[in-house]
């Protein structure tokens, strides 16, 4: 089973390799996660071999004194960079995205997948928009299809970063009290669970991540913890300050 590294050689020990090549893989969690930071890791990995990325940013995330931080600024010839402002303009950047698979891409990334469609969702929701929401969901629908025809057919790994919402639980402590807890959901539910076939959730944990792989096709789930640093990630461990 071929692999890319992740950027990383403790987080590639953790996935055994790195991230499958011809598979969707999902990183979802809150903001100041790691997300950006993974997924410029895995760029970098790849451009610094002289291969294509093609990386969307739908918020932002993308920052050029991130990436000297992390490696030399001419790497940044191997990456096509699209933004998107809208979900529009998500969705015609998808329409073209299959015209730039080639020998020479070895990776796609997206970040995030869900902001635009979110908010797009819920403009939709608030004109009470039924056939709007269904149109939008199909968009979304589309274009992870053609990431998963990209992955599949043309093993080129994929990688995607997802938000994420909380809800309210009941539940009851070790003494039998009521207590609310927080249960948090990927945005965009089984639509993005469906179509990736690894997923890694991200947790912050004061000056440390976690990362707990959620879902794999021949790993079971697991934890690594690490620290973001000027370099890129550290794997969490004794440190003396």
């Amino acid at each position: 089973m071929a692999k890319i590294s992740t950027g990383n050689s403790e987080l590639d020990k953790w996935l055994e390799g790195g991230y499958e090549d011809d598979v969707i893989t999902t990183l979802y969690g809150p903001a100041g996660s790691g997300k950006t930071n993974l997924c410029m890791l895995a760029a970098i990995s790849q451009a610094k071999e002289g291969k294509k990325i093609v990386f969307i940013d739908t918020e932002g995330g993308f920052s050029v004194e991130r990436l000297k931080q992390l490696a030399d600024e001419s790497i940044l010839k191997n990456v096509l960079l699209w933004k998107a402002t809208n979900f529009s303009e998500q969705q015609e950047i998808f329409n073209k995205l299959l015209d730039e698979v080639n020998s020479k891409l070895s990776l796609v990334i997206v970040d995030s997948m869900v902001m635009l469609y979110r908010l797009e969702l819920g403009n939709a929701r608030e004109r009470e928009d039924s056939e709007g929401i269904k149109g939008i969901n199909r968009s979304m629908a589309r274009q992870l299809r053609i990431l998963s025809a990209i992955a599949r057919k043309k093993e080129i790994p994929v990688i995607i970063t997802d938000q994420v919402y909380s809800d309210f639980i009941k539940a009851k402590d070790e003494q039998g009290r009521k207590e609310e807890e927080r249960e948090v959901h990927m945005v965009g539910g089984d639509l993005l669970k469906y179509w990736s076939k690894c997923i890694i959730e991200l947790k912050r944990e004061k000056d440390r991540r976690k990362a707990i792989l959620r879902k794999h096709r021949s790993l079971s789930e697991k934890e690594f913890s690490f620290y973001i640093t000027d370099k890129g990630i550290e794997k969490a461990g004794f440190r003396l300050f």
